[in-house]
């Protein structure tokens, strides 16, 4: 698949139909900053038709409700998603006239249906209409109509993909569509065919790469503490997952589910199916029962939902799955694929787009299985919660606006809303009647939504949002702390959260995540809430590299129940920690077995913070029986300027006098050592940075309360600034060096700093530069931050007759690092190269 001509197509189609539409705005003489008078009858001396008043009416209306901009990119990706799927249906000969749309016979950009338009045979083709237009040789017009009547025709069989085309979106039609240079020109030429016949992997990129520049615009936002808006969030947080894990998702939840009852089907290709590890006696009994259970479900009660669906890819490959589960119990693939639209697959999405092309997508495949399946009684169990927004429920009264209230903030909170209905609710809805600000079709639409949000699933399978607290709108950051206290960190951790509430007892749940909650001290409650009620199962553990270099991840299978001294089954697809590798050789590295490993997860709470450390032996468990460094040793956060350009400083940039920097009695009056972290070096050194902290930090006090209402918030941990202490670099990508540091100096936020008795100080410095305690703390944290909280974690082994020993060898360590240090100009205590 060539991304690269995927992702410049979609980009450029995006700014292009963007620009297109605008222009057809402007002919209509709508505009931004205009007067747009819906009254209207004609422009730019032309009398309009009644249609078109109509439609010129509509577009205003939603332009003042939606705003102007917003109304163009709503335009533009409507055709682009019509374009996408008129494409991929005459590419893969599902066009019911089987006459091409864009292309001929040979994959060129020369449309059929022009050259063959007199014998083309459309419902509701109007063909007087188009004989006239080909004899006054009208091609543009015929072409926008011939496009337009095929997209009506599709609306029975696909009515959430071709919504009936007659109001304001016809009026935006893109012109020049026949030039060599227009969008769906790009579309075939630019896009191999191959790339349209696997339909996953096509619209799940070109909605990826549609939405690149709205995403960077966010990030960009973000940088500026624009924090992100409902209408954001899904160009924000989408991020297509690679084939090859959703298959490892999918087949060891779904699959997992019907193979541990019935067996995996014969003919079934799940290569990334985990086998389980061997079990003890009593888990195996315990097993055995539990899948008695599975045995009683029938393909048809089986339900799968994905609460995240994007563009579908999860849910398409469930589809394969449970056509291997159907045919198996002898069902026929025609009747089949009925039967999983009907009754198997549930998806729900913030984002309309989103849930058009999932909608699509999902349909093709019943298309690939039953060629008579796209008809008005066959349509899926999916939703999206733009449907019911902009309600205005200021005219219902009782239960049923209780009801219509919770939908208020749906955009937002997406499947991490919670639904309650009042009793009645379907007599209520057969009863309603359609009021000013609800019509019956937004009412049904959260009706559906309830249904879908209030049900439990033998599978859930997602790859969630990915939003940091910081870059949450107040309205969503409110929300997750009252609703996912354990999880509010990240979108995608408090959707772990929610999967295990969708997932029915003896379920699985199943998604690809960052890592951090692994062993993050922040997420130690999730963890423990997670190990209380569910078994890991299996997961797969990638590092860096999936979704490109900026953050880790994992993907896992849990049973939504606990078995006791369970072993689970962990691939770790990574040779070094923070290494970037690609997501075809971590395929690689999954089929040759690298990185095996089987752990219970009892022993996970055995390491302070309970991490899931999987890989950890049992000499390490017992290491753990030992109490930790930090009840000797006190690590702290240091201090965070808010503004390294004026409160820091070279020590070469200021005046002072040679040598009094390390001397506490000759301080300067302004400036003074500060730890700040530094490159790779152990037991003395990176001593370059000083700060402004005259008069007791008096100006930087200042602007902290500026700030943030208070200096305490960055102005940390001031009872052990200019004591003996250990210091590190907080964040680095290969192991941790400690260095001594002599009273005298502050520490920063970029330099952790630690405390202790001075008869134990050296000692503990020996401790924390050792091997072991690099594997100790890549239990605690594998991630490239190593926090106070790690290093609390480290067992502290200090026999009384190896401290003096220890403490000698340290000393040492120190004084040959200082001097090796002090070689160098870059040292304030530098005197002389010792070549001169």
């Amino acid at each position: 698949m060539n991304k690269n001509a995927i992702k410049n197509f979609a980009v450029t189609a995006r700014v292009t139909l963007i620009q297109a539409v605008t222009q057809k705005a402007f002919e209509y003489e709508i505009t931004a900053d205009g007067k747009n008078d819906p009254a209207q009858e004609s422009v730019n001396g032309q009398t309009l038709t009644a249609a078109e008043r109509s439609q010129r009416a509509q577009l205003i209306e939603r332009i003042r409700a939606n705003g102007f901009v917003q109304t163009m990119e709503e335009a533009a990706y409507t055709w682009f998603n019509r374009f996408i799927a008129l494409r991929f249906m005459e590419v893969n000969n599902y066009l019911p006239s089987h006459v091409r749309i864009f292309s001929d016979e040979n994959g060129s950009f020369k449309p059929e249906v022009l050259t063959d338009a007199v014998n083309l045979e459309i419902d509701g083709l109007d063909k007087a209409l188009v004989l006239e237009l080909l004899e006054n040789q009208e091609n543009e017009r015929l072409y926008q109509y011939i496009i337009i009547t095929q997209c009506n025709a599709l609306h029975e069989g696909l009515p959430e993909m071709f919504e009936h085309i007659g109001g304001w979106t016809e009026l935006l039609f893109p012109k020049n569509l026949l030039r060599e240079d227009s969008v769906i020109a790009h579309m075939v030429e630019d896009i191999p065919e191959a790339d349209w016949q696997d339909q996953v992997q096509i619209i799940g990129w070109l909605y990826q790469y549609y939405n690149t520049e709205p995403k960077d615009k966010v990030f960009a936002n973000l940088k500026k503490n624009v924090k992100i808006s409902a209408a954001d969030i899904p160009a924000a947080t989408q991020l297509f997952t690679p084939d090859w894990i959703v298959r490892y998702m999918v087949e060891n939840s779904l699959g997992r589910l019907w193979a541990e009852g019935h067996g995996k089907p014969e003919h079934a290709d799940w290569k990334y199916y985990l086998e389980e590890a061997e079990q003890e006696d009593a888990v195996r009994a315990e097993l055995k029962q539990l899948r008695e259970s599975y045995r009683e479900i029938p393909p048809e009660q089986i339900r799968i939902i994905d609460p995240c669906m994007g563009s579908g890819h999860i849910l398409v490959y469930a589809f394969d799955v449970l056509m291997d589960i159907y045919t198996a119990c002898g069902w026929s693939e025609r009747d089949a694929a009925v039967s999983i639209l009907r009754n198997n697959l549930y998806g729900l999405d913030i984002d309309r787009r989103a849930y058009q092309l999932a909608y699509f997508a999902v349909m093709m495949k019943a298309r690939q299985y039953n060629r008579r399946i796209l008809r008005g009684e066959n349509q899926p169990n999916l939703a999206n919660f733009a449907d019911v927004m902009g309600v205005n429920n200021s005219m219902l009264s009782g239960s049923l606006r209780q009801f219509v209230e919770q939908f208020q903030f749906a955009d937002t909170y997406g499947s991490l809303m919670t639904v309650t209905a009042p009793a009645g609710l379907d007599e209520m809805v057969a009863a309603f009647h359609p009021t000013i600000g609800l019509d019956e079709v937004q009412l049904k639409a959260m009706v559906k939504l309830y249904k879908i949000l209030s049900q439990k699933y033998d599978v859930v399978c997602t790859n969630p949002p990915y939003m940091g607290s910081s870059g949450m709108n107040a309205v969503l950051s409110d929300y997750v702390k009252k609703n996912f206290p354990d999880s509010k960190s990240d979108l995608s951790t408090c959707f772990m959260e929610r999967c295990g509430q969708l997932t029915s007892q003896n379920g699985y749940y199943t998604m690809i995540n960052i890592p951090v909650w692994m062993f993050l001290s922040s997420f130690e409650k999730l963890r423990k809430k997670i190990e209380v009620g569910n078994t890991y199962v299996n997961m797969v553990h990638f590092g860096r590299g999936i979704f490109g270099s900026d953050f880790g991840t994992t993907s896992f299978v849990i049973s939504k129940r606990h078995i006791n001294a369970y072993t689970g089954v962990y691939r770790r697809l990574f040779e070094k920690q923070g290494a970037v590798d690609s997501v075809d050789q971590k395929e690689k590295w999954f089929f040759e077995g690298m990185g095996y490993y089987t752990a219970k997860q009892e022993n996970f709470s055995k390491i302070p913070g309970s991490p899931v450390a999987y890989w950890v032996s049992d000499r390490i468990y017992s290491a753990y029986n030992y109490a930790p460094i930090g009840d000797t040793v006190i690590p702290r956060h240091g201090l965070a300027t808010s503004d390294n350009n004026r409160f820091l400083r070279r020590w070469f940039e200021i005046d002072f006098q040679k040598g009094s920097l390390l001397k506490k009695c000759d301080f300067t009056k302004k400036w003074y050592p500060m730890n700040k972290g530094g490159a790779y070096r152990k037991w003395y050194g990176n001593l370059e940075w000083v700060i402004n902290y005259e008069n007791n930090g008096e100006e930087i006090k200042e602007y902290a309360i500026e700030l943030y209402k208070c200096s305490s918030r960055t102005i940390q941990n001031t009872q052990f600034y200019f004591k003996k202490s250990i210091t590190w670099s907080a964040l680095t990508s290969g192991a941790l060096s400690f260095r001594w540091s002599d009273e005298g100096a502050i520490f920063g936020s970029g330099a952790h700093s630690a405390f202790a008795d001075e008869n134990i100080l050296l000692y503990a410095l020996g401790l924390m530069n050792s091997k072991i305690n690099d594997v100790f703390l890549n239990v605690v944290s594998a991630t490239m931050n190593k926090n106070v909280d790690d290093i609390r974690a480290t067992p502290f082994i200090a026999p009384e007759n190896m401290i003096s020993i220890v403490d000698d060898l340290v000393e040492n360590c120190v004084c040959c690092s200082k001097e090796e240090y002090d070689l160098f100009e870059t040292s304030w205590d530098f005197e002389r190269h010792p070549l001169v």
